[in-house]
Parts: structure tokens; sequence; C-alpha cells
């Protein structure tokens, strides 16, 4: 129902039972600009006190992963419900100039004339709820120095299982709390990482928050005790009726995910520009989508999340909660929703969200400014390698014979599975407006040139699977006609999750069971046997996919293990991205997050020096030979100083300052390949800027041979 009477943008309240179904918790609708927005509480014209019943599940998680005195790891939650009960989130505590519960501060800065207006959490039910997290659903990560644990659990399937055990809370909001606990979304680990969600559960129709409670975190970590609950009830609040699961359905579905329950302004919907983040945005990205990340947000990417903490109380009753954006902050200030846009600091958004730039069209130019710098003539077995797409920038694409001549391997992306044709079965088209003739000329320049150019099969949102051996022929012929027909040098596999997934009860990388893993086994011989020996094959797991491995074996965790096992004679070269990756685990106990010359020399010598198993001495995975590896990069999601400390670190031994992971072989390994980038497109939009960089040290050191 929508009022407006006199000029005026009133509030309506919404029955307990929404029209559509959705939500328990009571909510009422407000308009401005035109829209309509359906908030927690009850209308702020009336000037009456809602008090909302709440329940609190504290969640205790036991990891089949990872077994203490052969039972299950357990972190939980049951020892923070004394310290929750006391915090903002159910207690009043001073903001400003009021002392109240954090929920209803938060509401009476978005409605600053509502003077006698409250909306209030009653003290909780306690409701204790325990979940077991199979192998392939999360692992659990130990500090080595400190004793003290962190996870990463999949969201969704989490979401699911709490609720079987809380059935229909009429008219409450549960609180579903865990401990030391982070969070991927779509079942896919490289979707990471969230503090938790919030919303209505769809099998249950609760109103529910669920969030980690932080304390003695086995890592530096900036937000604290509540501060994951307070940014997931301020979104509640905001967004009621929004729904998690949906989120995962729309995506799969390639479908628009503002038509969603929910506000469609709701938090980076539409992408905005995060202040003092440099221009860049937001997303309405799956993970942002999912996670509904605040703008005030920092280093979301695969890590840990982080926020400026905002203090309340004092000594023993000291908590930390979320600075959130007001309504205000993406609808514009109006006389019903304030000036103000950010809460509690008000320093933290100072005005109002700004609209993203078109992605395509709005970047650099195709022809660079800087000139690529030459390489030696004589090579000295260290490579640059690089995945081309052919996106120059604003002005379309760019010739494959217009590559910087330092990149030696070139790897063109992507050949996609023919979903017109028998299962198995890939193709390739050459990018739009290139002709067929002319990019076959330019591989065969290239070639000429010493530089080897190979197919990457797969790709990111790319679903392929053996699982069926019939379709092994199909596989090995598509593949075998669309090297010959090209003449590339060789195939790249960069089959992502979920495409690799290990099945249950396949527990030894060494025998493998799950059939898309030992059907892409045999296809990778097959077609090694029938191009001969200077064939080339090379692997591009995710983070996920390799070093997860370390802490659990299962589903995605680990997936490229048994393909390098088996086919260690045959691979060209690995090279892992350390981009599409949650925190993991290195050789010398410690947690490492990416980002840093840390991640990259843990990660690395985790293939270099060979590891447990998911933490199995009975499943040692040997080392890769460092002339089959590589370490993976992302343009524009790391710096070139980053790059060449961690390559100078890695191959040389040469530590840089503030580096805590020390290489189990202090010389390093000068025998490894080098850097893989994604992408070489986006290195010339660049100026070369790490072509320029990372080719001129690679090619500077000694031979390799």
């Amino acid at each position: 129902m929508r009022l407006k009477v006199f000029g005026l943008l009133l509030s309506c309240v919404v029955p307990l039972h929404s029209a559509s179904g959705q939500g328990t918790a009571p909510v009422f609708v407000h308009q401005t600009g035109g829209k309509s927005y359906t908030l927690m509480g009850a209308d702020p014209s009336k000037g009456a006190t809602t008090t909302i019943p709440t329940v609190l599940a504290p969640v205790t998680l036991s990891f089949e992963s990872k077994r203490v005195a052969g039972k299950p790891f357990a972190l939980d939650a049951t020892g923070d419900v004394p310290a929750l009960l006391r915090s903002p989130v159910f207690t009043r505590f001073k903001f400003g100039s009021e002392t109240t519960q954090y929920g209803d501060a938060m509401l009476r800065s978005t409605f600053p004339y509502a003077k006698q207006w409250h909306t209030l959490l009653s003290r909780p039910e306690i409701k204790p709820v325990k979940v077991t997290i199979p192998v392939g659903y999360g692992y659990v990560l130990t500090s080595k120095s400190t004793g003290e644990a962190a996870a990463v659990v999949d969201l969704e399937y989490l979401q699911k299982e709490i609720f079987k055990q809380l059935p229909k809370q009429d008219g409450k909001l549960v609180f579903a709390v865990t401990h030391n606990t982070t969070f991927y979304a779509m079942g896919d680990a490289t979707v990471c990482c969230s503090w938790g969600t919030h919303g209505v559960d769809r099998a249950t129709g609760n109103s529910f928050v669920l969030a980690s409670y932080l304390r003695r975190a086995p890592v530096p970590i900036e937000d604290k005790d509540v501060q994951p609950l307070t940014q997931q009830l301020a979104e509640f609040v905001n967004d009621p009726l929004f729904d998690p699961l949906y989120q995962h359905e729309l995506y799969e579905q390639h479908l628009n995910p503002a038509s969603a329950p929910g506000n469609a302004v709701s938090w980076m919907r539409p992408a905005s520009m995060r202040p003092g983040d440099g221009g860049r945005c937001g997303g309405n990205r799956v993970g942002s989508t999912y996670f509904q990340l605040q703008p005030t947000d920092t280093n979301l990417k695969n890590n840990f999340p982080a926020s400026e903490p905002y203090p309340v109380g004092s000594g023993s009753a000291a908590y930390h909660v979320q600075n959130v954006a007001l309504m205000s902050w993406y609808v514009g200030s109006s006389d019903t929703t304030g000036k103000t846009y950010s809460f509690p600091d008000t320093k933290i958004l100072t005005e109002a969200a700004q609209p993203c730039p078109a992605r395509r069209g709005a970047g650099p130019a195709a022809t660079p400014t800087a000139e690529p710098i030459q390489p030696p003539a004589t090579g000295n077995g260290h490579k640059l390698i690089g995945y081309w797409s052919g996106y120059a920038g604003a002005n379309g694409t760019f010739p494959l014979r217009d590559v910087s001549p330092q990149w030696d391997y070139i790897l063109v992306a992507f050949a996609t599975p023919d979903k017109n044709a028998p299962e198995g079965t890939l193709q390739f088209h050459t990018p739009t407006g290139m002709d067929p003739a002319t990019f076959k000329a330019d591989i065969q320049y290239l070639k000429s040139k010493g530089k080897k150019v190979m197919i990457s099969l797969g790709g990111g949102g790319q679903h392929f699977t053996l699982a069926n051996p019939a379709r092994i022929p199909n596989y090995v012929s598509s593949v075998t006609k669309i090297v010959e027909e090209y003449g590339f040098d060789g195939i790249d596999i960069d089959f992502e999750s979920p495409s690799l997934s290990i099945d249950p009860g396949d527990t030894d990388f060494r025998h493998p069971t799950t059939p898309s893993i030992v059907n892409l086994i045999t296809a990778l011989r097959q077609l090694h046997d029938h191009f001969g020996s200077n064939f080339m094959i090379s692997l591009v797991p995710e983070g996920t996919q390799i070093p997860a491995g370390y802490p659990s074996y299962g589903g995605q965790f680990g997936s490229y293990l048994a393909i390098t096992y088996a086919i260690r004679d045959i691979l060209t070269f690995i090279d892992v991205q350390d981009y599409n990756t949650p925190p993991l685990q290195g050789l010398d106990g410690e947690i490492y997050q990416a980002g840093n010359v840390d991640y990259h020399a843990a990660m690395t010598e985790l293939l270099l020096h060979g590891f447990n198993v998911g933490g199995d001495p009975k499943q040692f995975f040997p080392p890769v030979p460092a002339s089959q590896v590589a370490v993976g990069f992302l343009v524009g999601d790391v710096e070139p100083l980053e790059v060449t400390q961690a390559m100078d670190y890695i191959i040389t031994g040469k530590v840089p300052a503030g580096t805590r992971y020390k290489l189990r072989k202090p010389g390093g390994y000068p025998e490894m390949i080098g850097a893989m980038f994604w992408t070489i497109d986006g290195d010339r939009r660049g100026n070369y800027n790490f072509s320029n960089s990372a080719g001129p040290l690679l090619h500077g050191y000694p031979s390799r041979h």
C-alpha cells in the first residue's frame, strides 16, 4: 500500500505476514523518490514502540574434514551467548545523544523526524543448534602460533541445515550465530568471503540474521566481536524480505538479481562506487549480490571481510559495531530519511552514492601509449605466460601478432562446451570481427618468433564434465580438431568449480574414483599420445582446487590434485590462480590471505615442497618439480611491485621487507618457469605495466638449465 497525502511522503504498516507470504518479523513500507522500500518495524509517523520477539540460536559446527582424537573438530558459539546478550544488539548502549539498541539507533538515524518512535529487540529465547559440515562443504584453519581456529563454510548449505532444526518461528527474528567462521556463496569457495547473510528463509518463512561472533581470531582481523552480527542486522533492517537462496537461482538462470524479493536498492544494487576506493565499484555481481556487501567494507575479495569497527561502551563492556550506509546514501536524502549517509560514524560516508560507469568502453583506449620492452635474444628458460582473449578495450579486439614480445607462452581463451553437440564436445570461435585466416596466420607468426601458443579449455562460468566415459571420444576428437585446425602447440585445462568436484568416498588422490576426474585423465593421455611428446599440457587450478587440498580433501577442495599427480610425466606446467581463492594455510601452520607476497610464497611452496592432503600424513602429495610450476596473477587485482617481489622471493630467496612466510628452501627455486597473468589484454590496456616489469625480471635471471 502506498499513500501520499498533501505532498508528504508517509509510511504504512504491512501485516505481520506480507501478501507475498514472506517474512515473519513486522515490516513497514516507506515511499521516497517515487519508489517503495520495505524496512523492519512499524510506521515511524505513528510514534509508537515496536518490540520484536527474537530467538538466539548458537550454532555448533562439527567438521568431518578435521578430527581431533578421532572426533570431528568443533567450533561452538554457545560460549559466546553471554557476551551476545550484553552486546548492543540486545542491550542499550550510548549512540550519540541516545541510549538504545544498535538497530533502533540506526533506524532513528534514518528517520530523524520520528521523535517518539522505537524499534527494539526482545531478550531472546536460546535455542542451540548443531550442524555437521561434511567434507567438501567447509574446512578449518588453525594458527600454529596461537592455537586458535577459524572456519570457511558453505553459507547456503549451513542456512538450510540450521532451519531444518528451527521450524517456523511466528513473528520472531532468528539470530543464528556461529563462532569465528567466514562464508562462501554459490557452493563455490572462490566466491568468498562474508561474515553471514540475512532475510527470509525459503523453507520455513523465518526472518533471520546469520552471522559469526569473533573471539580470539587466529589471524589479525580488523572486525571484532559483534561487528559481523551488527552488519547483517543493519542489512536486515533495511531489507527484511531479502531471499539469499533465490540469488543463487537467479545467477544460475542468468536473470537479473534485482528481480529477487526485497528492496531494489538493496545494498550494492545497483552498482555504486565505494568511497575512498579509487573509483572502483561495488558490484551487482554474484558475490556482492549474495552477500549484500556494505559500501563501508574494505578488502573484500577472497579474504576475511574487513571494515573499520566502531567502538561502543568501555572497559569490560566494550563492543565493536559495523559502520553502515543509511537509506539516504542509496536513495538520496529527504525530509523523511534525513541528510546523513552513514551510521554510527557519520564521517564514513559524506555524500550520496554515485553510479558506476559502464564497464566496457570506459577503460583505456585500445592503443597503448607506452612501448613494450624487447626481451633478450637468448632465452634463459624462464617464461612469462599470459591469457589472450582479444579484447583491447574501447576500440574492440587486437590481433595476436600485436602481443608484447615479452610474452613467451600465449594461452588463447577459450574453447568452450558446445551445447548443440554431443556431451563432451568443445568448440572454438575467433573473437567477433576477427578473420579466422588472419588469426591462424598470427599464430604461425608468433610461433616463428619462438613463442608457444596454446588453446585454453573451459574458463570461468563454463560448466564442463566428463562424468560419462562414453563422452571421452567426443572430447578428444573435438579438441584434436581445434588444435590441428589452428596449429596450437597444446592445451590448457581451466575447468573451474563446479566442473570438477571430488565425489563422496573418493579419498585417495593417487587412485581417484570420481568419474569426471578419471575420464579427464584418460582423455589427456589420449591427446598426448596422439600428438606426441612435444604436445604441451598445462593446468590452471583455482586456489580451492590445489592448495585448499591441504586442510581438506573433497568436493572442490583439492580437485586438481589427482589430475596433477596422474599426468605429472606429461605435464608442461601448472600455475595456480592466486586470485580465485579463499584464505588458506601454509606449510608453516599459519593462515594466509590473498593479495601479498606471503600468500604467493606460501601457496606456491605447497606445490614445490609437497604436503599432507587433508592433513593426513598417509596421503602425502609429492612435490611438483619447480620446472613445471608457475605463479598465477590477475591484472587489476595485484600491483606490479607485488608481482616482482613475489617472483624474486620464490625464485631467488631474496626476502622482501615485511614478509612473514619463510621458504622451506631459503635459496628459492631457480628452476621455476615463471609467472602467469590473466590477461595479456589487460596488461596491454595498462600500458604493459606487468609485462614490462615481470618480463624483464624473469628474462634477466640466470638460465634455468
